[in-house]
Formats: C-alpha cells, structure tokens, sequence
C-alpha cells in the first residue's frame, strides 16, 4: 500500500518554492506520493507539475478540484500537461466542491451536482483517452474542432473523485478510476463506501477502483493540545451535509474525532485499520499541525509504512 502526504505551503513567503522544498523531503522520508488541494489561491496540476520535476521518485495529485466553476476541455489541458511533465506521475482529482463556496464564490447556483459531475466525468474521459470530445449534455457542451491531445501524455491521466455520498459514489464507481474520500473512517470506508463504489464499477464493467483514504492526523505527544486545535480546524466540514453525514456513519461526533493524533504505536496501528477497510492509499493532510518536529515525526513513520 502506498502513503502519501498532503502539502500546504500557503502561508510561505513563496507557496512553490516552499512545496518543492517539502516534496524533496518527502521523497528523502520515503513517502510515496505528494497531494495538492484546490481552493482559490495556487493552481494545484501547475504545482504537481512543478513539484513532479523537482521531485522525481515522487507520484504527485490534486484533491481534488471543484467541478463548479471549471470546463472539461481546461481542466483536460492542465492535467495532460502535467501528466506530460511527470512522465506519467500525475493523478487528477475532482470534486462536487460546497453551495457556500461555488454560489459566495464564482456566482454560480449549486444545482444539479451529481448530474453536472456525471457530464464533466464522460466529456473530460473522452479529451484524455482520446484527445478529443464531443459531447453534448443538458449542463455542458465539450467538442473539439482542433485536437486536444498534449503529447506526453499518452498514457492517460488517472480520474479520481473525492466522492463520500452513495450518488457520487455510484457515478465514480461507473465513470472514475477512484475516489478520494476525506473524513471517511475505517467504519464508514468498511460499511458503506467501499460496497457501493464496487459495486457500481463491477456492474459497469470497470476494473476495481482505487480509494485513496485522505487522513488528517499527526505523530506527537502533546494529544490534547494538538486535538483541541484540529478541533478549530476542522469543524468548517462539520457545516457540510455531507461530511457530516460520513462523520457520524464513521462514529465521530466531531469533524476532529476521525483526525489521527498520537504516538507512533497509535498512528500505525489506524493506518492499518484504513488498509483493512479496503483503502488502496492513504495520504495524511494536516501533518504540520503541531510544528516542524512532529511534521518529520511523522514522516519518518509513515515513509517507514511505505516502504
């Protein structure tokens, strides 16, 4: 099994600089992939881009990129890019993405999520394994009078979804490669995602998917501090449906109670219940919580996992 880590740089004085810097040690730690999320500050595919030729040993992805404010034919051009300037290491994520943050952002009515996920999923396939499209749907249009294809990218970008509700799962299972589910415990990954998300790729005749578990969590010995901050810093999630759904099917109360916050013995032993829940990967986010000292900490166990 693989293990990742998620880089935030962003309060650095230079986001890129700092992330490549934090790739490279990631790669010395033995982790095996590096992940970038998409808000609305750094181009994420730009920065795996970069990151993936700074970083070679590294295997580098977004997650995930809201689907809400995006067009298939651009977001198609951005990932063959980086998966031309990987050689083959990048891994795109997409996302439903939020009502406050699509409609507060961008202008745009969430509506429709599932149906517009289902459109952006089968016209964005078709640029990548093609390098060309023509689709017409009730939400999107995408065709091609010139061909998309980047060369270099030949061998197609793999489509993750960072889907947690049974109509996303069931639209990833049917169209993507995988998900990213993210505050999906052990429990929940076990009972209720992994047996829909099969489910349906089993009944559309796709391979089995990968379920690349996004965990927050960190190696340290100072737990209550550290759980009372990832307490402040995750409860924006708690505000959504559904995470709060998937929080409470994994047998939290709060968004902090599915963070992974101990000593070594403590944080091995989840990574291998998410393993035993069917998660293909698991990348930790929010390992810079508790300060530098734990953040390599905590490196250190989980290159040591990956190798």
């Amino acid at each position: 099994m693989t293990v990742g880590v998620a880089l935030n740089a962003s309060d650095a004085p230079n986001q890129v600089d700092a992330t490549v810097r934090l790739a490279q040690e990631a790669a010395e730690f033995g982790l095996t992939s590096a992940w970038f999320g998409q808000t609305f500050g750094a181009d994420s595919p730009q920065l795996a881009a970069i990151v993936g030729r700074e970083a070679p040993g590294l295997q580098v992805g977004t997650s995930a990129i809201p689907v809400f404010g995006r067009h298939p034919q651009l977001v198609s051009s951005q990932a063959q890019t980086a998966q031309a300037a990987t050689h083959g290491r990048y891994h795109l994520g997409l996302a439903l993405g939020t009502k406050l943050l699509t409609e507060s952002g961008f202008g745009l009515p969430f509506e429709r999520p599932i149906a517009r996920l289902r459109e952006f999923l089968t016209a964005l396939r078709q640029l990548i394994d093609t390098g060309t499209a023509d689709f017409h749907g009730e939400l999107l249009t995408a065709t091609t009078p010139i061909p998309a294809r980047v060369p270099g990218a030949e061998s197609g970008v793999p489509l993750l979804v960072a889907a947690m509700g049974p109509q996303a799962l069931r639209a990833s299972g049917e169209l993507a490669d995988g998900i990213l589910p993210y505050l999906v415990g052990p429990r929940a990954l076990a009972d209720h995602v992994v047996p829909a998300l099969t489910a349906a790729a089993e009944a559309a005749g796709r391979p089995t998917p990968r379920i690349v578990a996004l965990v927050p969590g960190v190696v340290t010995d100072d737990v209550d501090r550290v759980r009372k901050k990832a307490t402040e810093n995750l409860a924006f999630y708690e505000q959504i449906p559904s995470y709060a759904r998937v929080i409470e099917l994994s047998g939290g109360r709060r968004a902090a109670d599915l963070a992974v916050i101990g000593d070594e013995k403590t944080v091995e032993a989840e990574v291998r219940r998410y393993r035993d829940a069917g998660a293909t990967e698991v990348v930790f986010s929010g390992t810079e919580i508790a300060g530098e000292a734990d953040r390599r900490r905590t490196w250190r166990l989980l290159g040591e996992l990956a190798g």
